[in-house]
């Protein structure tokens, strides 16, 4: 198996939590497969980035982003001038949780989430 072959990594969560990630994934203009693989990416204390020079490359499945990605890219770079590859990931991720952060504070002030301590975590809030 090529190191830059696609294999797929299964998770199993409840419902109302991949519900939950489809419309935050909707709203940041990514595919499923993207917004989790960048929050995974964006969770992880370290994380190794290529140094041979590759970049992914994106199917017709949407997987990378796509045109909305290359859209992100597009305005970082238009936002913040030249960057190398370490800064443009960086950028990036730093929208994505800016996007995160705010759409959890919508969430909580409308009463559709909670941050529970003692589950460690945001929780769906079970008022209806």
């Amino acid at each position: 198996m090529a190191d830059d072959e696609r294999v797929a990594v299964k998770t199993y969560v409840p419902r109302y939590q991949k519900e939950l990630w489809e419309a935050q994934a909707e709203e940041l203009e990514m595919s499923q497969s993207e917004f989790v693989r960048t929050m995974v990416q964006a969770g992880r204390t370290s994380y190794e980035i290529p140094t041979d020079g590759t970049t992914e490359q994106g199917g017709d499945d949407g997987a990378a982003g796509g045109d909305d990605f290359a859209d992100r890219i597009l305005e970082v770079l238009q936002r913040r001038g030249v960057l190398d590859w370490d800064e443009l990931v960086d950028a990036l991720v730093d929208d994505i949780e800016a996007d995160l952060d705010a759409e959890l504070q919508r969430l909580q002030d409308e009463n559709q989430i909670r941050y529970s301590g003692r589950d460690g975590g945001y929780v769906v809030t079970d008022d209806e």
